[in-house]
């Protein structure tokens, strides 16, 4: 993945995310956008994220959404393999902006976080 071969995990409603995307187009970078929300990644892809993150999947979490809020005593005692899955079919508690270019994965909160792997 060069430069600006980079992917963006994008909530268009998301201000983080907004002003993520900016800072890539602002360099130049085109990046494949992928709304997530639409288009979820699936749980091998969520597992994959979090190893390019190098956090637990669980860390991928957003604690504070309703589906999450809603059903946390089951997603709590969920293993990751099962966590992604139920992830996947609930996208909204997935971190974001997530960008992964060549050299890693980063979560855009704050969005220039993700300087620190493009080159």
């Amino acid at each position: 993945m060069s430069a600006m071969n980079v992917r963006i995990y994008h909530n268009p409603r998301c201000s983080k995310s907004r002003q993520t995307l900016q800072l890539l187009t602002d360099r130049g970078i085109e990046p494949e956008i992928i709304e997530y929300l639409d288009s979820p990644p699936d749980a091998a892809t969520l597992l994959e994220l979090a190893g390019s993150l190098g956090i637990p999947v669980r860390e991928l979490v957003r604690t504070g959404e309703d589906d999450y809020k809603a059903n946390r005593d089951e997603v709590d005692a969920l293993d990751a393999a099962a966590l992604a899955g139920w992830m996947a079919a609930h996208p909204r508690v997935i971190q974001r902006p997530i960008v992964v270019s060549a050299k890693g994965a980063r979560v855009g909160r704050p969005p220039d976080t993700v300087l620190e792997i493009l080159d």
